[in-house]
């Protein structure tokens, strides 16, 4: 291989390189850097972490329904010798298990929610007395 075509090989190389890389930015245009940052309005978290408890409490309700029923349908027709009711009683408790963590899932998202208002208004407050407190203030008002 001659010192031209090896230079040239890493040339190539190096162009193709650049064509895909990208550091500590990316590209202006949809969804690329060049844009606003990201904005959450206070009211906006409120009325997701509403809907969240919301949601929660009537899935805790509505999922609950035929739980006892199932359960004794289970027991019965284990009492009677019936797979059928160990099939059911693994259906219930696979239901039952299922249910707890979307409720859960739930609660966690509401309780995010309100922790992140809660913590950004901290936040806010402190800036805004920081501010106040030293001799750039006169720059913000």
């Amino acid at each position: 291989m001659a010192w031209e075509e090896w230079e040239q090989l890493k040339a190539d190389a190096a162009e193709r390189q650049t064509d895909r890389m990208r550091l500590n930015q990316l590209p202006d245009g949809p969804g690329g850097g060049g844009g606003k940052d990201l904005v959450v309005h206070d009211n906006v978290l409120g009325k997701l972490g509403n809907m969240a408890y919301d949601l929660r409490e009537r899935f805790r309700v509505d999922s609950d329904h035929a739980r006892q029923a199932t359960f004794d349908a289970s027991v019965e027709l284990g009492n009677d010798g019936l797979d059928t009711g160990s099939a059911l009683t693994e259906l219930h408790d696979a239901w039952n298990s299922k249910a707890k963590v979307l409720k859960d899932a739930c609660a966690h998202i509401s309780n995010g929610l309100d922790f992140a208002r809660s913590q950004h208004a901290k936040d806010e407050d402190k800036v805004a007395t920081s501010i106040k407190a030293s001799a750039i203030s006169k720059y913000f008002t």
